[in-house]
């Protein structure tokens, strides 16, 4: 079987390609900016590993953002894959930059998949952010309205729409909060291990208001899933969440990852908090639809989620 990882240098299509890799019988492909990015760390998502070595090297050249459908489709054609995987995403930057890789880019891919390979499946990595703000004690479930507050989550919702929407054999996994090994430094977990590394063990961080409640998902459960859905028989639904199905305080993962760092210093939250983040004050997931369509369940608790980042980030 052959399946193609797009975004494959970012951090849920590194994990998704390595995953992906370890299964008998499929060969992937993973596509990412620049031939070889995986070895500068490069890639079509904003939010590269932590580490520019352990970023896989990629076997074709695509830039989701700015490709258009024909040249997809042509790419498509050299591939002939049974499956696509797309992982490739960005978080930040200006509207342009979020619109054009989460919104242009689905519907762009979505093009050439039906003219060049339609039956292919194509999972595709949205984001909880499509869903805006949840109701504490309440977890969203799939069909919960979308109601998302910036221009990241409208994006992300735009490339979920034209993927449900595109007739194609296709499923978006809903992705909630990424935390484990490889974070990006444009994330809050990333970011604080990179000061705690700085502070050493008896220093001062400065982070932004922790009190919000996030649902936390190890990228090697989200790319479990993944591989789950690229290998699944038969249709699956258009929509399935992937997080852990719990709602923490974001202040349990700056503790945890203090407490794996070994520190003993002062965590302050006076610094600046994320427009974004701060709009959203409680999320969780329902995800009792990917146990059932996927025979998937989160097998990392946050804790060891945490351990392992902060190994990786160390490099112990």
């Amino acid at each position: 079987m052959r399946v193609l990882v797009l975004g494959a240098t970012g951090y849920l299509g590194g994990h998704t390609a390595g995953h992906l890799r370890a299964q008998p019988g499929v060969r992937v492909l993973g596509a990412g900016r620049a031939a070889g990015a995986g070895a500068a760390g490069a890639g079509p998502s904003a939010a590269p590993p932590v580490a520019a070595s352990m970023a896989p090297p990629v076997d074709l050249t695509v830039d989701l953002a700015t490709a258009t459908p024909a040249e997809l489709a042509s790419l498509l054609r050299r591939v002939r894959p049974d499956a696509v995987v797309n992982c490739a995403g960005a978080v930040g930057g200006d509207a342009l930059h979020l619109t054009g890789v989460n919104a242009r880019g689905p519907a762009a891919l979505c093009a050439a998949l039906r003219e060049a390979a339609p039956g292919a499946r194509l999972v595709h990595l949205g984001s909880a952010a499509e869903y805006g703000p949840g109701t504490p004690g309440r977890p969203l479930a799939e069909d919960h309205p979308t109601r998302p507050v910036g221009i990241y989550g409208a994006a992300k919702l735009a490339g979920t729409l034209a993927v449900t929407g595109s007739g194609l054999d296709a499923v978006v996994l809903r992705v909630f909060n990424p935390v484990g090994p490889g974070a990006p430094a444009a994330s809050l977990p990333g970011r604080l291990a990179a000061e705690l590394r700085r502070a050493g063990p008896d220093g001062a961080v400065r982070v932004g208001d922790l009190s919000a409640y996030r649902d936390f998902v190890d990228p090697r459960d989200i790319a479990r899933a993944a591989t789950i859905a690229a290998l699944a028989p038969g249709p699956l639904p258009p929509v399935l969440n992937i997080a852990a199905g719990a709602a923490r305080a974001v202040r349990d993962v700056a503790e945890g990852l203090a407490a794996a760092a070994g520190f003993r210093g002062r965590i302050d939250e006076k610094g600046a908090d994320s427009a974004r983040s701060a709009a959203v004050a409680w999320q969780q997931a329902d995800v009792t639809a990917a146990a059932g369509a996927l025979g998937w369940r989160p097998g990392h608790t946050l804790e060891e989620s945490l351990a392992d980042l902060w190994a990786r980030a160390a490099g112990v």
